[in-house]
């Protein structure tokens, strides 16, 4: 009991975002090619809560199902979509390309959701796509799925163990794999 009092105390749950917080997160500054750029500085004012907060994990868990997202991307390796865990992130890792990919879409199939979600939401599930590609275990984690498990969890750093099996072969659009 006294454990979680602790955990409520650290972390108390807000719903809902000021909407100066949530306008400010709207100000991403891509570089002219669109991959990676520099994230606004509320996130880290609020300590980069889209991908350290095992809540907003959860919920861009939830938008991913609820929006489709594994029509495209599967399980996170990938389907008519790319995959998170090949090591190839055509935009980058970064939240920055993540929140413009999922803003505004991508050539060759990724839709635009800024007219679907709020930034909010985009910055969710941009840090639960983070999480699914993530090299090292992060300390937050969304929630673990009830249905058949086909990957290892977010907590887990799935991308490293595909990396542990060995090369996955050659992308005819990038070259060998790193």
């Amino acid at each position: 009991m006294v454990l979680a009092l602790l955990g409520w105390i650290d972390q108390p749950r807000k719903f809902r975002v000021d909407p100066a917080i949530t306008a400010e997160l709207d100000q991403i500054r891509l570089m002219p090619n669109g991959i990676g750029g520099a994230p606004p500085e509320i996130d880290f004012a609020l300590g980069q809560p889209y991908e350290n907060d095992s809540y907003n994990l959860s919920q861009g868990k939830r938008l991913y199902t609820w929006f489709g997202c594994s029509s495209c991307h599967g399980d996170g390796r990938g389907a008519a979509g790319p995959s998170f865990l090949d090591g190839w992130w055509l935009y980058g890792p970064e939240m920055v390309s993540i929140v413009a990919s999922i803003r505004d879409g991508r050539p060759h199939g990724m839709p635009a959701f800024q007219n679907r979600m709020t930034i909010e939401q985009i910055w969710q599930l941009a840090g639960y796509v983070q999480t699914i590609g993530a090299y090292r275990a992060k300390v937050s984690a969304p929630s673990r799925n009830d249905a058949k498990h086909t990957r290892p969890s977010e907590n887990r750093a799935p991308a490293a163990i595909i990396f542990d099996e060995g090369p996955v072969g050659v992308d005819p659009e990038q070259g060998p794999n790193p």
